[in-house]
C-alpha cells in the first residue's frame, strides 16, 4: 500500500454534492475572514471523510456474518426483530453497532443471500446508541434468505444527527457478505438479528470493521465470547 492510500480513500458517489456544497460555503468564509475559511476547510475534509468508501478484505468461508458496519458494538440482547419485516415474534439475539460522526457510514451485506424484503418506517431521531433507539427512531429494516432457508435481518437506524438513510439494494436481489447495501448521513446505527441458535463471536465496546470484522460463524457451536478491557 502506498503512503498516500493511508490519507486518500475513494469517496461514496452520495457524499459528492456535500463535500459541492461544503466547499462552496467555505470559500463565501474565507471571503470573510480567513479565520473563519481555515475552519471550512476543516469541516470540508471532514465531510470527504465522512463519505470515505475503502475497500474491505472480506474473509469468504461460508457461515462468516460479518459486521454490517464501522463503530462499536453498543448492545447485544434479546429483541424480537421489526414487525414490518413480516419474521417470527419470537425474540432473536440483536447486536447493535453505533457509528459515531468520525466512522466510515457504508453499509454492508452481514451474510451472503437473497433480499427477502425490505421495509422502511419513518421515526424519531434519538441518539442512535440509546436502546429505544431501535423502537423509536426512523429506520430501514433488511430480511436476507441465506442458502440454508433461514433468515437474518440488518436495520439501518437514523441516530441524533443523522436525518437520510439510503438503501441501494432491492426486494429479491442477490447479496455477498460484505457488498455495500446502504449508507446513513452523519451518525447512527445498525442492528443485526442473528438466527435462532447462533452466538455473536463480539462483545460489549468491540470495535467493529465493516465488511471484515466476525459478528458470528453459523457453522460454530461456540459459546457468546467473554472478553476484558485492557
Amino acid at each position: 500500500m502506498k503512503m498516500r492510500d493511508t490519507f486518500i480513500k475513494p469517496m461514496h458517489p452520495e457524499g459528492r454534492k456535500f463535500v459541492a456544497i461544503f466547499a462552496a460555503i467555505t470559500l463565501l468564509l474565507a471571503l470573510i475572514s480567513s479565520f473563519l475559511g481555515w475552519i471550512g476547510v476543516g469541516l470540508t475534509v471532514w465531510c470527504y471523510y465522512f463519505f470515505r468508501d475503502p475497500k474491505r478484505a472480506t474473509p469468504t468461508r461460508e457461515g462468516l456474518i460479518v459486521s454490517p458496519a464501522d463503530g462499536i458494538v453498543s448492545l447485544i440482547e434479546k429483541a424480537v426483530p421489526p414487525a414490518e419485516l413480516g419474521m417470527s415474534d419470537a425474540p432473536l439475539t440483536r447486536v447493535s453497532v453505533f457509528m459515531s460522526v468520525f466512522n466510515c457510514h457504508v453499509n454492508r451485506a452481514p451474510i451472503a443471500g437473497e433480499v427477502k424484503s425490505i421495509a422502511y418506517r419513518p421515526g424519531k431521531f434519538f441518539n442512535a446508541s440509546l436502546d429505544k433507539a431501535s423502537a423509536d427512531n426512523e429506520r430501514n429494516s433488511v430480511c436476507i434468505t441465506m442458502a440454508d432457508g433461514r433468515d437474518l435481518a440488518v436495520v439501518q437506524i437514523a441516530g441524533l444527527v443523522a436525518r437520510r438513510i439510503v438503501c441501494f439494494t432491492t426486494v429479491g436481489a442477490p447479496l455477498n457478505t460484505g457488498e455495500r447495501f446502504g449508507l446513513i448521513r452523519f451518525g447512527s446505527r445498525l442492528d443485526v438479528y442473528l438466527p435462532d441458535g447462533v452466538n455473536p463471536l463480539v462483545n460489549l465496546g468491540q470495535t467493529m470493521v465493516a465488511g471484515e470484522t466476525v459478528l458470528a460463524d453459523l457453522t460454530s457451536d461456540e459459546a457468546a465470547r467473554a472478553t476484558r478491557l485492557a
